[in-house]
C-alpha cells in the first residue's frame, strides 16, 4: 500500500479520533499532522506492521500524552457552568457544540491514558487487544484504565446531577 493512499483513507477517522481524544479540533489536526509526518518518514517499517491503522493511532495517542509536557502548549480550560443543567434544552445546532464541551470537561478530569482508553473503547469501538496495542500496555492495564476512568466519570456526573 502506498503512503498517500493510506493517509487519504485514514485521515478523516484519525482527525475525528484525535478531536474526541483532545477536545480541541486544532490540536487534533496538529497531532494527526505530526503523526502522519513521522509515519511517512518510517513508512517502510509502518506498512510492515500487522495493523498500520492502529500504529498510526498509537502515534496520535503518544503525541497527545506528551503534549502536556511541552511548556509552550499549555492552555487554561474554563470551569463548567452548573446552571446549564437546570435549564430546559431544545433541539439546537449549538447543543452539539455544548455537548462536546461537556464531554471535553468530563474527560479532562481523567489521566491521559484513561482518556485514550475510553475514547478508543466507546468512540472507536475498539476491543481490549486493539487498545492495548495503541497504548503499548497489557490488556489488564487497559481494563484498569477504563474501569478507573468510568468510576471518575460516574462520580463527576453524580455530583453534577446533585447540583441540578
Amino acid at each position: 500500500m502506498h503512503f498517500d493512499d493510506f493517509a487519504r483513507e485514514q485521515l478523516p477517522a484519525l482527525v475525528r479520533f484525535a478531536a474526541v481524544l483532545t477536545g480541541d479540533p486544532d490540536l487534533a489536526q496538529d497531532l494527526v499532522q505530526e503523526a502522519l509526518v513521522r509515519a511517512h518518514e518510517r513508512w517502510a517499517r509502518v506498512v510492515r506492521t500487522e495493523r498500520p491503522d492502529l500504529y498510526l493511532r498509537k502515534m496520535v495517542v503518544n503525541g497527545h500524552l506528551s503534549w502536556r509536557r511541552r511548556w509552550y502548549q499549555r492552555a487554561v480550560r474554563s470551569v463548567a457552568d452548573p446552571t446549564w443543567f437546570r435549564e430546559p434544552h431544545t433541539a439546537d445546532p449549538a447543543a452539539r457544540i455544548a455537548e462536546g464541551d461537556h464531554l471535553r470537561e468530563l474527560l479532562s478530569g481523567l489521566s491521559r491514558s484513561q482518556q485514550a482508553a475510553i475514547v478508543l473503547r466507546f468512540y472507536e469501538d475498539r476491543d481490549d487487544n486493539d487498545i492495548a496495542a495503541v497504548l503499548g500496555c497489557a490488556v489488564g492495564t487497559v481494563r484498569s484504565h477504563i474501569s478507573r476512568g468510568l468510576s471518575v466519570l460516574r462520580v463527576r456526573l453524580g455530583a453534577e446531577m446533585e447540583v441540578a
